[in-house]
């Protein structure tokens, strides 16, 4: 009997028996490996879901005329870019299953490329989806400030490429593409350029960008409610861009059955024509960077993580807050992630998530090396996040 893949250990779930030298404490684990929100969305999102009335029936495959205006909609409030909702504009299950299943459609459609170009430190996802799709995962080096750096792309892996996807901001350091260079690039190289900007509206170092406001030829932007509006648990998000792609995918998805609920359509209808409770969720996330960031600091300066004695001068960089996203992508000099994430988690319980979850190995990536950085999501409420402190404080036993 033929062996064939073997799926690897999914990341997060690795980082259990951190969980469980956590739960332990007074309090339990205060968790921040996984960027799941915690916040509640809008009660008028939440009124949508629950009387919408559209529970019977099958719910439209690209989103139904009301979802695709309002995304449309937002787009051209948010980044004064004009689409039509009609040809550009299509829905998706969340965002991470367009990215884990795009690389097969493309694949379908040029059986001549097999390459997946992504950033080198980035979001796992992009590397399993070209895995799963049994194309050629190709890293793409980034620069010291985590930014994709194009011109390290070999011009062969190019001519393979069926995608180029970009990360703005960029999980897990915040960074911020250049993302006209990336849209000129793919068009000069005949390549989909795939920007995923789940995290456009955290952006701190200026207004929130798109890849659509250089043109839509050749690109998708790909959007999401699960950072925006707290709303993970529904699985909501939408894909736009070129027409001609945007037609072909949407037809291959209506096979694969790809449709988000009628219920959570309407929802997101309601999420996407508001921006009152994102305004409100951007402060408090800015809050809570800063609050770990002093945290980091804190365990920094006394030199010892509580009962566990675990000495760490140096093993931490002060933070600096990411141009954009909600983590702390913080450096251990020493370069052993995980000894840091064992003593965090056994000393004050915080749960962070260390950076080769974030880089295939070898970690190294042009100028940075990902195994020498742990991200901590703000993702926990102030009162979480003083528990973790206070616990720093406490004299050792």
């Amino acid at each position: 009997m033929t062996s064939g893949f073997a799926p690897p250990p999914y990341p997060y779930e690795r980082l259990d028996e951190l969980r469980a030298a956590a739960a332990p404490l007074p309090g339990g684990a205060v968790d921040c490996s996984i960027g799941t929100p915690c916040d509640p969305p809008p009660a008028q999102v939440v009124a949508a879901l629950a009387g919408s009335g559209t529970e019977r029936g099958y719910p439209a495959s690209i989103g139904s005329p009301a979802f695709r205006q309002a995304a449309a909609g937002w787009t051209q409030r948010r980044f004064n870019v004009e689409l039509d909702p009609d040809s550009q504009v299509a829905a998706c299950i969340g965002t991470k299953e367009f990215v884990a299943s795009l690389p097969g459609y493309l694949r379908l459609r040029h059986p001549d490329r097999d390459t997946v170009l992504y950033p080198a430190v980035s979001y796992p996802s992009y590397a399993m989806g070209a895995t799963l799709a049994g194309c050629r995962p190709v890293p793409v080096a980034v620069d010291r400030h985590f930014r994709v750096d194009l011109s390290t792309i070999d011009p062969r892996d190019a001519a393979r490429a069926l995608c180029l996807w970009v990360n703005t901001p960029g999980n897990p350091a915040g960074a911020l593409d250049d993302l006209g260079a990336a849209a000129a690039w793919g068009r000069h190289n005949g390549v989909l350029v795939a920007s995923d900007e789940c995290y456009a509206e955290f952006t701190w170092d200026g207004p929130p960008r798109t890849i659509l406001e250089h043109g839509t030829a050749g690109v998708l932007a790909v959007h999401s409610l699960s950072k925006r509006s707290n709303m993970a648990g529904v699985r909501a998000g939408f894909y736009a861009g070129d027409a001609e792609l945007v037609h072909y995918l949407r037809e291959c998805r209506k096979h694969a059955g790809c449709m988000v609920p009628g219920p959570v359509q309407a929802a997101a209808v309601a999420a996407w024509s508001d921006q009152d409770h994102v305004d409100q969720q951007r402060a408090r996330y800015r809050d809570r960077l800063e609050r770990l960031a002093s945290i980091i600091e804190l365990a920094n300066r006394l030199g010892h993580l509580g009962d566990a004695r675990i000495t760490i001068d140096d093993a931490f960089e002060p933070p600096e807050p990411p141009a954009g996203g909600f983590y702390l992508w913080t450096r251990v000099p020493g370069g052993d992630a995980w000894a840091c994430a064992d003593a965090l988690a056994r000393s004050c319980g915080l749960i962070v998530s260390p950076g080769e979850f974030y880089c295939e190995q070898p970690c190294a990536s042009g100028a940075v090396d990902a195994s020498e950085y742990v991200r901590i999501a703000a993702v926990q409420p102030e009162g979480r996040l003083q528990l973790a402190e206070s616990r720093l404080l406490e004299p050792a036993g």
